[in-house]
């Protein structure tokens, strides 16, 4: 018996794994090979729009354990995720473990999984912002240093593990997981009602969101950023899922009338379904979201991203995202340009056609079969 182990812990992650999931089921039937698959859910991210709802709506089963780690300081929730992620380790063996993405349960149960002597494979290598304040900076760059099977979304991603010295037998070049899942769901999600339940069926309308603590946690900063949404919203209606985090800055700071007095449409976090619908009807995002700026990328949505930084620089070369940073006046001008003129048309990336899970599928099974 093959046993692998997935780790998922925060939203975007729940979008990497599903596909893969399924397309390791199928070639392991294709190849009749005994495959048993555990999923583990770290509890990293754990309100029901960013956690059960999303197993519901791709399909993926639900976890086998749950370590319910909860919120908390970096350092805090990296050893809670280990402590109990090494329990899971001695209990279930595994073949291999598999991690995705960058966010604290990625480098904890990486690194629980080395120390036992289990190999690891990450998916969504190689990307770098080359900003270490960041901590999923440094836990992109900490995981691909211990892990076995390194693959990658875009080209530029194997130059930069090259360049920190990983062997290039160990990088495999798949594409993207997570535009398979959008692939996969974008008929359905268009079909979804909350343009209708939301009142936006006729209407031009931005979608925002807002969650790094680089922006959301320093008021003035923070502010900055809400007084340009506000003069944007004077032309352009604004749907905006607010964030926990992001809500709390808002409240504690005195900042809610910047929102009275615009144009904003409030909402609760969205399902990954109704959340994809918005988007790809949307005249425009601003987000600081990684993920986002790959999704527009795919819908051709114009992104403008607010941070002075991307680890996904395909998504400005062949996309339709801009870095515009966090200060009003930039994020201003990016706005005016977008306004101004035919925004560039999109080149979906290499290989993000939908098939990189059965590629990195093949890999995997190629390698612990053969």
């Amino acid at each position: 018996m093959l046993k692998f182990l997935h780790v998922v812990g925060a939203r975007p992650n729940f979008m990497k794994i599903a596909p893969l999931m399924d397309a390791l089921h199928q070639a392991a039937a294709q190849r009749k090979a005994d495959l048993e698959q555990v999923l583990v859910h770290t509890g990293q991210h754990y309100s029901r729009e960013m956690s059960s709802l999303l197993f519901e709506q791709l399909g993926l089963p639900e976890p086998n354990i749950n370590l319910e780690v909860g919120s908390g300081g970096h350092g805090m929730q990296t050893g809670r995720i280990m402590e109990a992620f090494e329990r899971v380790l001695l209990e279930q063996k595994p073949d291999l473990v598999i991690v995705v993405g960058d966010v604290n349960s990625t480098i904890a149960c990486a690194l629980d999984a080395k120390k036992h002597h289990i190999p690891v494979a990450h998916v969504e290598a190689g990307l770098r912002s080359f900003d270490r304040e960041m901590p999923e900076e440094l836990n992109r760059v900490l995981t691909d240093a211990i892990s076995d099977y390194l693959f990658t979304t875009e080209p530029v991603a194997e130059e930069n593990l090259a360049r920190e010295g990983v062997a290039r037998e160990k990088i495999h070049f798949v594409g993207n997981t997570m535009i398979d899942t959008l692939l996969h769901h974008r008929e359905n999600a268009l079909t979804r009602d909350v343009l209708d339940q939301l009142n936006l069926r006729d209407t031009p309308y931005a979608v925002v969101t807002l969650h790094r603590p680089s922006n959301v946690d320093n008021p003035q900063i923070l502010e900055g950023i809400l007084v340009a949404l506000e003069q944007i919203s004077r032309d352009l209606k604004i749907v905006f899922p607010v964030h926990p985090r992001t809500y709390n800055q808002i409240e504690s700071n005195g900042f809610s009338a910047l929102l009275e007095k615009g144009n904003f449409h409030l909402i609760d976090p969205q399902g990954y379904l109704d959340f994809l619908c918005l988007v790809a009807n949307a005249r425009l995002v601003l987000s600081d979201s990684g993920g986002i700026q790959e999704e527009t990328t795919v819908l051709g949505v114009p992104c403008l991203t607010l941070r002075h930084n991307t680890e996904r620089p395909i998504t400005i070369e062949n996309g339709t995202n801009r870095l515009v940073g966090n200060v009003g006046t930039d994020i201003m001008a990016g706005y005016h340009e977008v306004q101004s003129r035919e925004w560039a048309g999109r080149r979906v990336p290499e290989k993000w056609d939908g098939k990189a899970a059965g590629r990195i599928a093949a890999i995997l099974l190629d390698s612990f079969i053969n």
